[in-house]
């Protein structure tokens, strides 16, 4: 189990009725403050070295320096701000999984024979193997011109949406494709394909969806 956090972002509503403009981003150092605490640990099907727990305040008080930022109520752009980077960022770790997912399968295919031949010797195996390889590398270039934009500061928010949803589709695509070749052993807990495959679902959700994504998109081509 991973340890409680020292340190929280917490987006908070001051004023429910200013919709965005009420919105704060607040820095909290946990430690022993009065009010904060950590509930339950959830279960999920994915992503579980990574700790995911219910947190309570009950009447917290916080100083004014934890404020983030020079002033209240900007937290929903300060949100919004990061959100081509943030995204960006779950293109590339789709990018790094997928290129895992390819290797194990490659060590795996090797190795593993099958009615007297090597599962890589298979040519439903070979082709599956060079979609992979191939998407994987078209990912990559795209990912990259989209970082060269952002840090030019001319990343669009359809570059950065379709940087997350094609890469995440993508990684998910790869994942069920590798875990198909790696037959029953693909359903074992003890083979890294079956993390890869459960950690990818998520990745389609988080960060904005990617019918969320699709529509970002679209909105940019003028599409009614």
């Amino acid at each position: 189990m991973a340890q409680p956090p020292n340190i929280v972002i917490l987006v908070a509503k001051a004023d429910p009725g200013t919709k965005s403009k009420g919105v704060s981003l607040l820095i909290v150092e946990t430690g022993d403050l009065p009010g904060y605490s950590v509930g339950r640990r959830l279960k999920k099907i994915g992503m579980k070295r990574n700790d995911t727990a219910e947190l309570a305040f009950a009447d917290m008080r916080l100083a004014q320096t934890a404020l983030l930022g020079m002033d209240e109520g900007q937290g929903f752009y300060q949100l919004m701000k990061q959100l081509p980077w943030e995204r960006l960022i779950l293109g590339y770790i789709a990018l790094g999984a997928s290129q895992c997912a390819l290797r194990v399968t490659l060590e795996y295919v090797r190795e593993r024979r099958a009615f007297g031949r090597r599962v890589m010797d298979f040519q439903n195996t070979r082709f599956k193997l060079a979609e992979a390889a191939t998407r994987i590398e078209l990912l990559g270039a795209f990912l990259d011109r989209c970082l060269a934009d952002l840090e030019a500061g001319r990343l669009t928010p359809e570059g950065a949406a379709m940087a997350k949803w094609w890469g995440s589709q993508t990684q998910c695509d790869i994942a069920d494709e590798c875990l198909q070749l790696h037959g029953g052993y693909g359903h074992m807990s003890e083979y890294l394909i079956s993390e890869l495959y459960t950690d990818a679902r998520v990745q389609k959700i988080y960060g904005g969806t990617n019918e969320i994504m699709k529509d970002v998109i679209a909105r940019s081509l003028d599409i009614d």
